[in-house]
């Protein structure tokens, strides 16, 4: 069978969604085309474990970049919610709390915690720089991508040389005098990014996790990722979007002024312009766009059902303590000893790790059943567990990784964790262990990266003449998923991007 179309979408993650919906409502017939028999890709939602109704968001799970002009344009009808703690970091008989407002309590924590006045003050005044540089940069993202001496011109030389010019590693020393301060700012720099703090790697991912809609603000999801997922869908299909799933595409060939999609089930389908929202390394199997060389993931992923919240060694309200992001062995020098010896081919001796409670803040993903027992999910995310410990013996390592992360977190409780996990309706435990191998098989991302790709600057840098960031030497081919420039995150941002760069190639206007 043969089908022409405007343009073809391939992918139906949050991006191919996001892109389709507006190619769509800019006029043009326009097909999604998804391997799997449902959309969301990694912000899907998942009843995870049997007879147990927690829809939980599975691979993804906070949203900090996704932007405010997206919704509005899209009309989107989906809403986040402000967690009351912004994070808690337990150490030794005590801990570090931040509010999401930071205010005296915050203040307070900070001090104590040091001993000194000034680590408060200094916390205050690096984070409202920080947020100088996200109100300058954040409008951009929507925008075609300026040159990095302009970036420069809207931040200023002081704001430039801090965050761009000197390595993170610089920064937070010359900022915070405390090791577990670096640290908790630090983790920023390295969630999704295989990197030490003295590399500039870690700087890109700091300012991805920064400048979301001006404020950085991670929100949570009501309804878990899913509720994105359903209300993208409605409106792609109310636009007019032909949603195809079970659809794998096997090859992509542009031929003069049109593209050729050919799929497993041997159909052969034509369009104008074709938007890949898969990685690079997928798109170069497809159609020979070679795929800049990337950092191997190096996430475990950790879900789990709660019957009910551990208690602390500290004190916390463990209802405070979880519904931020709990720092699990994440000071500074804890980050930096647990990439070296990961990149020496070891499993770190101590796994720095961090998590928080979904339903602490939206129980609506929850059975009403469920929330009123005092059940929870869970989600945690380990760092520095990069994808080449796993190439040999991975379910052996995969166990070892398992237990080191666990007795990291009984280390802070005074309830084993596993004496609060939830059991099935066959009786197992209600916790699911996610390597960076595992993630490539279940959702496509090459060797685990959440990113898909090295993340670069949101900024034109030299030789890069693209536009928007998702051309590629096919003038008719855009590359519109988490590993465009300006991807990565649940962001919509390389979706929209993608749309508005083939709407250009067509003469079109949005």
């Amino acid at each position: 069978m043969s089908e022409e179309f405007d343009a073809v979408v391939i992918g139906g993650g949050h991006n191919g969604l996001v892109a389709s919906a507006y190619l769509a409502k800019a006029g043009l017939r326009v097909a999604l085309l998804e391997r799997n028999d449902s959309l969301g890709g990694a912000t899907q939602s998942t009843v995870a474990f049997k007879g147990v109704p927690a829809r939980l968001s599975r691979y993804s799970y906070l949203i900090a970049l996704f932007p405010d002009q997206i919704r509005r344009e899209l009309s989107l009808r989906f809403e986040t919610l402000s967690r009351s703690v912004s994070s808690y970091t337990p150490w030794g008989e005590g801990g570090v709390l931040i509010n999401r407002n930071f205010d005296e309590e915050s203040r307070k924590s900070i001090d104590d915690f040091v001993g000194e006045a000034n680590e408060s003050a200094n916390w205050e005044s690096f984070y409202e720089r920080i947020a100088r540089f996200a109100a300058a940069i954040a409008p951009t993202l929507l925008q075609p991508m300026p040159s990095a001496a302009q970036v420069r011109s809207l931040v200023g030389d002081e704001l430039w040389r801090e965050f761009v010019v000197d390595s993170l590693s610089v920064t937070l020393q010359r900022n915070f005098a405390s090791d577990l301060i670096r640290g908790i700012v630090l983790t920023d720099g390295l969630i999704g990014t295989y990197t030490s703090a003295q590399e500039h790697a870690a700087n890109i991912c700091f300012l991805y996790h920064l400048i979301g809609n001006g404020t950085g603000e991670w929100r949570v999801p009501k309804g878990g990722m899913g509720a994105l997922v359903s209300e993208l869908t409605e409106v792609a299909i109310s636009s007019g979007v032909v949603i195809r799933t079970s659809c794998e595409v096997t090859e992509l060939r542009q031929v003069s002024d049109c593209v050729s999609i050919s799929t497993a089930t041997g159909d052969v389908i034509t369009a104008k312009v074709a938007l890949a929202t898969c990685s690079p390394t997928r798109l170069e199997a497809l159609s020979g766009i070679k795929a800049p060389p990337f950092r191997p993931g190096s996430q475990v992923k950790i879900n789990m059902v709660l019957s009910k919240l551990p208690r602390l060694r500290s004190g916390m309200d463990p209802a405070r303590a979880f519904a931020g992001t709990f720092h699990i062995n994440e000071s500074y020098s804890q980050l930096e000893r647990a990439f070296a010896e990961s990149s020496a081919g070891e499993i770190p001796s101590v796994i720095p790790a961090e998590m928080y409670c979904h339903t602490l803040t939206d129980p609506s993903i929850l059975d009403p059943a469920l929330a009123e027992a005092g059940f929870h999910t869970l989600t945690l995310f380990a760092i520095h567990t990069q994808a080449s410990l796993f190439e040999h013996y991975h379910d052996r390592v995969k166990a070892e990784v398992t237990r080191r992360i666990l007795a990291g977190l009984n280390s802070y409780l005074l309830d084993p964790i596993e004496s609060c996990i939830a059991t099935d309706s066959a009786g197992r435990a209600c916790i699911e262990v996610k390597t960076p191998e595992e993630l490539e098989r279940e959702i496509d991302l090459p060797r685990g990266n959440i990113f898909h790709s090295d993340l670069k600057y949101p900024w034109q840098e030299a030789g890069d003449q693209r536009r928007w960031g998702g051309e590629t030497e096919f003038d008719r081919i855009f590359l519109a998923g988490s590993g465009a420039r300006r991807g990565g995150a649940v962001s919509g941002i390389p979706g929209h991007n993608g749309a508005r760069a083939a709407l250009e190639r067509l003469g079109l206007t949005t």
